[in-house]
């Protein structure tokens, strides 16, 4: 009885070193435990070969025991070889993200910003030890360590089994995340790259820059949350640190000092001679203007944005795209694909933006004195800036001679000596409705990021977890069915008839 008991023993022995070598991935929170799981299948294999000592000296040279130590000094091979790889793997990890996004990789934003930082900051993660979502976020602390370059550490922590310093950060709900420096912190909700990035830019820059939108000639609003209204750009720019505020110029007669950048959103009148003084003024003095001017919306800013190079042009632009219309894209929705290179759109390449009734720009003809000019984006050449807008109205918009044809540019910049000004063809492209369609957000934000000379901030904002759908068509779906459910088990149900037959036949 004793020695049943002792081989069964040996079986749990061996199983409960399988389990050691487990548990590390399969449970990481019980890894100290491994130690004592190592050590207790050791005794168990060995108190079970201890009564099998006369039965081993009897196959000294046997057949039985070559097997035996051929398995065992396999088994020690492939255990060693497990060792080796798992260490160079701890010492030299790499990565392959093969989601269609890269949606387990850092974004090219959050690696520059990184690399670029200049203090230290710690991260505590309170999660239990049993919650899901805990790995993730350790995977993403890890990444975020290994492009710091030593200045990003972090720690995970149980609320529960350490209150006193969740209490001191006041944690009110598992999964919280505070980020701190010397003189900063944040708290982050969802440890999630999007938040944990914006937390970092906060946590290290020094105060807020200040964003002005003009109002007062029937411009977005940015407290209208509607399809019309600029409550998301206001919401995006907020979370990379800048503060907004509207700014009524015919009110304040100037452009307030603190200014990073000043916004004109569209504006369906003409801005007062006296307003637009004002933004002279601001931009004489090295001010950063971003204006949108929305096709056939007054004359006011066409007579203006040409003394800094930029004309306006009368039109609608018009793109008979086939890619837009599998989409069900109107072709008064040019996407746009080609950009020319400038700090905005250095990391646009292989991303679409779409530029909803949007109007032609063109450089002036003849460019002011020590104003340079350079477009940013540009239609297909598919593309044409249809001028009759009766013809639009009833839906007959066909190229004529007169009208320009594409590439077309949708957006454009300006600089002179400290000024920057960047102008776009349409503000819709900020709308709600359109700001987080393709690269619209990223394009919008870069601008503002240009602007307000926080270069480091340019690039692809962190992208979102988004499940990647599979669609395939009713062959494709067939297929799927029949190889997993009939094929590969009837072949292993006539292999397997097979061989009972060849064992009868040899009988």
């Amino acid at each position: 009885m004793i020695r049943k008991v002792l081989d069964w023993g040996g079986y749990a022995g061996l199983a409960v070193l399988a389990m050691a070598v487990v548990l590390p991935f399969a449970r990481p929170a019980w890894a100290q435990q491994r130690g004592w799981l190592l050590l207790a299948g050791l005794l168990l294999v060995a108190a079970s070969l201890v009564v099998r000592v006369g039965e081993l000296r009897g196959a000294v040279g046997g057949r039985t025991l070559r097997y035996g130590l051929n398995t065992a000094v396999t088994i020690v091979l492939l255990l060693g070889i497990i060792g080796v790889v798992e260490a160079l793997s701890y010492r030299h990890s790499w990565r392959w993200d093969l989601t269609e996004n890269k949606r387990h990789s850092l974004s090219p934003q959050t690696i520059r910003l990184l690399g670029s930082l200049k203090t230290d900051v710690s991260a505590i993660a309170f999660f239990r030890s049993d919650q899901p979502g805990k790995r993730a976020a350790e995977d993403l602390f890890k990444q975020y360590a290994r492009y710091a370059n030593g200045r990003f550490t972090w720690k995970s922590t149980d609320p529960d089994r350490e209150p006193g310093l969740a209490r001191r950060y006041g944690i009110e709900a598992y999964g919280t995340v505070v980020l701190e420096t010397k003189t900063k912190s944040e708290k982050v909700l969802d440890a999630e790259e999007e938040k944990l990035t914006n937390a970092l830019v906060k946590v290290t820059r020094e105060g807020k820059r200040l964003v002005y939108v003009v109002q007062g000639h029937g411009e977005r609003e940015l407290a209208n949350a509607d399809k019309p209204g600029l409550s998301e750009a206001k919401a995006a720019m907020e979370k990379v640190n800048y503060e907004v505020k509207p700014l009524v110029l015919a009110r304040t007669g100037t452009v307030p000092a603190d200014a990073a950048l000043v916004i004109v959103p569209g504006p369906r009148t003409d801005p007062f001679p006296p307003e637009l003084d004002a933004l002279d003024a601001y931009v004489r003095g090295g001010g950063k203007l971003l204006v949108m001017a929305d096709p056939f919306q007054g004359d006011g800013l066409r007579k203006y944005l040409p003394k800094y190079g930029i004309e306006l042009g009368q039109d609608l632009v018009v793109e008979e795209n086939p890619i837009g219309r599998l989409f069900g894209i109107g072709p008064e929705v040019p996407i746009v694909q080609q950009y020319e290179a400038h700090p905005i759109t250095r990391e646009m390449g292989g991303v679409s933006t779409l530029f909803p009734l949007t109007r032609s720009l063109a450089a002036a003809k003849t460019p002011p004195k020590g104003v340079s000019v350079v477009a940013l984006a540009r239609t297909s050449p598919q593309s044409w800036g249809e001028t009759d807008r009766a013809g639009l109205e009833r839906g007959a918009a066909k190229p004529d001679p007169q009208d320009p044809k594409g590439p077309l540019a949708v957006a454009m910049v300006a600089t002179l000596e400290k000024a920057r000004i960047v102008v776009y063809g349409t503000s819709n492209l900020a709308a709600n409705q359109f700001l987080n369609v393709q690269g619209n957000r990223d394009f919008f934000l870069n601008t503002v990021s240009w602007l307000a000379e926080e270069e480091d901030q340019i690039s692809i904002r962190p992208r979102s977890a988004r499940p990647t759908p599979v669609f395939m068509n009713s062959q494709q779906a067939q297929v799927v069915f029949l190889l997993p459910v009939v094929i590969l088990p009837g072949l292993a149900l006539v292999g397997g008839i097979a061989a009972v037959l060849r064992r009868r036949a040899a009988k």
